[in-house]
Order: structure tokens, then sequence, then C-alpha cells
């Protein structure tokens, strides 16, 4: 009976890891094929019979791909916007979470579910409108106003994952601290927000990406070429009839996922390491 116990649980668990497997390879497929024809040369790429691992392997593409088009200056904007929208939209939202995490009324449950119900509305819907505030703010082609869109889009999500966060914080170490004489502003900054660290740092990369990615808020809002992000300049590659200069276009792709890649990989390890932090002082 407990040899067949083992050999099911063994069973089980060669399952789960072939199952996990499968799931990393279908999750890296898109990067290593990226990767691919970012180093094939010419010819390859118009092999009608591709092959996954380069015959010639070139950084050729890479080179064009800086020479065709101001990639440096792009990363700057993309970057500059990503944070600059991430980090407002966590500043702002943490108030806001908490207040609707502890203070559960009719308000926070109408507000709770116009959150979620703001995320449905698609981005050709609210394009029109918000490009006529922006105009009449003299906020078009601005960096600001870029800003500015990234993060009243990017709140609802940041507010809905800070509320979640802040309700698992326990409720008794605030009353503890409001025993001690701490207020409500005392105890957000010194008692919630340290643990709400993990969260903080998970929803600011989520709204970085999100950020980071966005191409349709940049295209239709920037038109001088100075101040276009990653996503914008990456279709410049296409070619006036819709044809892409495929091996430059892959290493410019490839030079755009990277930075997201490495920051989650970096970050990661610190919301893992604040969780088991947290778990061991309680």
């Amino acid at each position: 009976m407990g040899r067949r116990a083992t050999v099911k649980r063994t069973a089980g668990r060669t399952g789960q890891y072939v199952a996990l497997l499968c799931y990393l390879a279908f999750l890296s497929f898109p990067f290593l094929w990226l990767l691919s024809t970012a180093l094939k040369p010419p010819r390859e790429l118009g092999s009608i019979h591709p092959a996954w691992i380069p015959e010639a392997p070139t950084l050729e593409n890479f080179r064009q791909a800086f020479a065709q088009q101001p990639l440096l200056e792009a990363v700057g904007n993309s970057l500059l916007a990503a944070a600059v929208s991430a980090v407002t939209a966590i500043v702002l939202a943490t108030p806001m979470a908490y207040v609707l995490a502890r203070f559960r009324n009719r308000f926070s449950r109408v507000a709770t579910a116009w959150v979620v119900i703001s995320q449905a509305f698609p981005l050709v819907l609210v394009i029109i409108p918000l490009f006529l505030i922006l105009k009449s703010l003299q906020l078009i082609d601005s960096r600001i106003g870029l800003i500015m869109v990234y993060v009243v889009w990017s709140l609802p999500f940041a507010l809905w994952m800070l509320t979640g966060y802040v309700r698992a914080i326990p409720h008794e170490l605030e009353e503890a601290a409001a025993v001690d004489g701490a207020g409500r502003t005392r105890t957000l900054v010194s008692v919630t927000t340290p643990l709400l660290a993990p969260g903080i740092v998970a929803t600011a990369l989520f709204s970085f990406i999100t950020a980071w990615n966005e191409f349709f808020f940049a295209l239709v809002l920037l038109k001088s070429p100075e101040k276009q992000t990653l996503p914008v300049v990456l279709t410049h590659f296409l070619g006036a009839e819709g044809v892409a200069d495929l091996g430059p276009l892959a290493a410019a792709a490839l030079l755009a996922t990277l930075p997201s890649l490495l920051l989650f990989a970096v970050i990661q390890r610190r919301i893992a390491g604040g969780m088991l932090a947290g778990a061991v002082k309680s």
C-alpha cells in the first residue's frame, strides 16, 4: 500500500514537472524565436525553410537598427514616461487603497466597483475625449501629457491591487499603533507602508511594464520624432507597403523586451524576500 502511494505521488510530481516545462516552453518560444531572428543574416531571413539556430550568427541587424532609428532616444523617452507614471500612480494609489480597504461603506463599495468597471473601457472609447481635454490644456505632443495619461490609465489597476494587499495586513497591528498614540497618517507611514512593500513593488512593476509597452496613446498624442517612445519607433521599421525590415526590427524588438525581463527578474527576488521576511517577523 505504501509502495503504491509512493508510485502515485512520484507520477503526480512528474506530471506537474512536465506540465511546467511545457508551459515554460510555450512562454519562452516567442523570445527565443525573436533572438534567433535578430542574429540571422539576410540570406537566412529569406529562407523558405527557417532554422532555429542561425548558421552564421551576426550582429549586423543590431548595428542597422541603431543606424536606421534613434533607439537610444526612444528608450530614454519610454523610461522617463514609464518610471514617472509608475511612481506617481503608487504615491496616489497607496493612501486611496488604505481608505477603501479600512473604511468599508457604501461609498467604498461603489468606488471599488467603478475601479473594476473602468478597466473594461476600450482605448478607442476614451481616446477622442482624452485628446480634446489634453488639447485644451495644450498638452498634445508633450511628455507631461503622456505621463498624465499613463498615471490615469494605470491608477485603477494599482488601486485594485494595493487594496487587496492592505486588506491582507492584520488590523490588530494598526490597533496596537493607535494604542501607542499613533494617528492615521503615522500608522499608514510607519506600520502599513513597510508591510505593503512587496505589494507596492509588485504594483509598481506592473505599472511600469504597462507604460513601457504602451503604444496607442503614445502614437496618438506624440507627434515630434524626438519625443516618441520605443513602441512607436519600432513601427518605423515597416516600409510604406507594410513590408518589415525583419532583421533590424527583430533586433530592436529584442532590445525593447530585455529591460522588462531584467527588471522583473531583479524585483521578483525582492518581492519574495519581503514576503518571507514578513512571515518571519509575524
